[in-house]
């Protein structure tokens, strides 16, 4: 019987050992959960699978709407909804209407849903004829994917969504065949306390429909804790553009959650989470003015407006004039304050309006 060397033993050990954790290896994703977070903008169909369907693993359920996209039709704005890590439905919370829009957007709308479901992706084909509206909607699906990867990076359970959301939180802003509809939420405890309109028709008989809807919205909007609220008789584009507006408070209310504790928003500003040392980069809402739209983009680091600029602002004209005069005022004004309670600048009125209300659709969703 032959003795067996010690040194062979350990050979023989350390064989096993790398073959172990060879095996172990082959096992793991061929890609690194996290980088999908990293590359949330990528569109490629692996990229944006992975985006939606959780990158950090998580289990990703709830519903995210993407920023509207303005085409040379109308605005475009996508909301999924993820069940499972899954794109279980896709719909299009705005398009372009009039005319021969309307055709158009009857063609395009249904087909894109459909693909984005199907592929799990934004990349997704084009419907011939419908071009703009095809990139509109690509555009904000990406948008809405990014907010899932956000989501699902946080490593946070998406159960309930909003229960553990607290602060103001500001919805996108719906255009109606009246006029634009946005709406406000505070959010304590995990439930609506208050319910507001900060932009809603009027002019004419709308004045009296507003009247008439809005505060009954604002009460359902509480009693109920979500959007599933009912129409209000007489009214039935404000209800409408309420409930979308609602739904996209919401989602920006769930997002917030999502990061976890520690990121208390009382104060209305840019936020003083745990993680506000780290800088991030926020989008407010396009807001629509008599001279073009506004769009307001923030950065955040501890706390504190470090950045602001204006990524759309009126143009052509004499707009070109009052937005070079007023913009870089207003970029100022907004790190100075830390909030969205700045002057506006003479001679700018519609843009620094524009400016404040996208500015504060910013630092809502930064969780202030």
């Amino acid at each position: 019987m032959r003795k067996s060397h010690p040194l062979r033993r350990v050979v023989l050990a350390t064989a096993a050992t790398v073959s172990g954790i060879v095996l172990l290896l082959s096992l793991k994703p061929s890609s690194d959960p996290g980088s999908a977070q990293a590359a949330g903008s990528g569109t490629g169909a692996a990229a944006a699978q992975e985006a939606a369907q959780g990158g950090a693993g998580a289990p990703v359920t709830g519903t995210m709407t993407g920023d509207a996209v303005q085409t040379q039709y109308g605005a475009v704005q996508v909301r999924i909804t993820v069940v499972a890590n899954k794109i279980t439905k896709a719909e299009a919370v705005q398009a372009p209407k009039g005319g021969t829009s309307d055709q158009k957007t009857a063609l395009a709308v249904p087909r894109l849903n459909a693909e984005v479901v199907a592929k799990q992706s934004p990349d997704i084909d084009m419907v011939s004829g419908a071009t703009y509206t095809s990139e509109g909607y690509k555009k904000s699906l990406q948008s809405a994917i990014d907010k899932a990867n956000a989501s699902a990076g946080s490593g946070a359970s998406q159960g309930s969504g909003s229960a553990q959301a607290a602060g103001a939180f500001t919805g996108d802003a719906v255009q109606t065949q009246y006029g634009t509809v946005q709406v406000r939420i505070t959010v304590a405890g995990g439930k609506i306390t208050k319910a507001e309109a900060v932009q809603a028709p009027k002019g004419g008989t709308s004045d009296q429909k507003t009247q008439l809807s809005v505060p009954k919205l604002n009460q359902e909007a509480v009693a109920a804790g979500n959007a599933d609220i009912d129409s209000v008789s007489g009214a039935t584009y404000t209800s409408e553009g309420y409930k979308k507006s609602l739904q996209s408070a919401l989602d920006k209310a769930k997002a917030s959650a999502g990061k976890g504790a520690g990121s208390s928003s009382g104060s209305g500003s840019a936020g003083s989470s745990s993680g506000a040392a780290q800088a991030k980069t926020v989008t407010g809402a396009v807001q629509q003015t008599q001279y073009g739209p506004v769009q307001v983009r923030i950065t955040v680091a501890g706390g504190k407006i470090t950045k602001a600029e204006a990524v759309q602002a009126p143009k052509g004209g004499t707009s070109d004039q009052k937005t070079q005069l007023s913009v870089p005022k207003l970029n100022q004004e907004a790190v100075a304050a830390g909030n969205a309670d700045i002057d506006s600048v003479s001679g700018a009125t519609y843009t620094s309006e524009g400016y404040k209300k996208s500015l504060q659709s910013a630092l809502d969703q930064a969780g202030g």
